[in-house]
């Protein structure tokens, strides 16, 4: 048997083909780590929820989300610090947002007293993401968290990109 010229025995089976995965949609950004990042990062969400077709009280908690995660990692790295970087996966249901920073500093949910100013920003998280964590990475840490959007995974085409001026 000879396939694709390459002398094959009559023994010889050819190889099975090996099922495709298929990755889920994914966007990927880095910012500058400063005050202008979250806004930056909401409006790179803002722009991918709306070819995923993710609108309403959900696009609204994934920003809420994704601004407490990217100030946390802002304000977690030394200054002059490096960039941050954001990711959002749309898989099976599930919106997932993830920031890495350059800090090995993990997360801590705190209650806030009445007067603070900050540290409610991973109390919201907790109550609006689905489910959260950090994995450390060689670099520092990736906090993340994943949000239920219904019907977000059925097949659908995209949108196109909104025009941008």
């Amino acid at each position: 048997m000879r396939t694709k010229g390459i002398a094959m025995s009559a023994r010889a089976q050819q190889a099975a083909t090996r099922p495709t995965t298929v990755q889920p949609p994914t966007a990927a950004y880095h910012f500058s780590s400063d005050s202008r990042s979250a806004g930056r990062a909401r409006e790179a969400l803002r722009h991918q929820l709306h070819i995923w077709r993710i609108a309403g009280e959900p696009a609204c908690s994934a920003e809420l989300l994704l601004s407490e995660l990217v100030t946390n990692a802002v304000t977690a790295q030394a200054s002059p610090a490096p960039e941050v970087g954001v990711r959002f996966t749309l898989s099976d249901g599930l919106l997932r947002l993830e920031v890495r920073d350059a800090s090995d500093e993990l997360p801590v949910m705190i209650q806030a007293e009445e007067d603070e100013e900050c540290g409610r920003g991973l109390v919201l998280v907790d109550a609006l993401a689905s489910g959260w964590g950090v994995d450390r990475d060689d670099i520092g840490k990736i906090v993340w968290a994943e949000l239920a959007v219904s019907d977000a995974s059925a097949p659908r085409p995209p949108l196109s990109a909104p025009h941008r001026p």
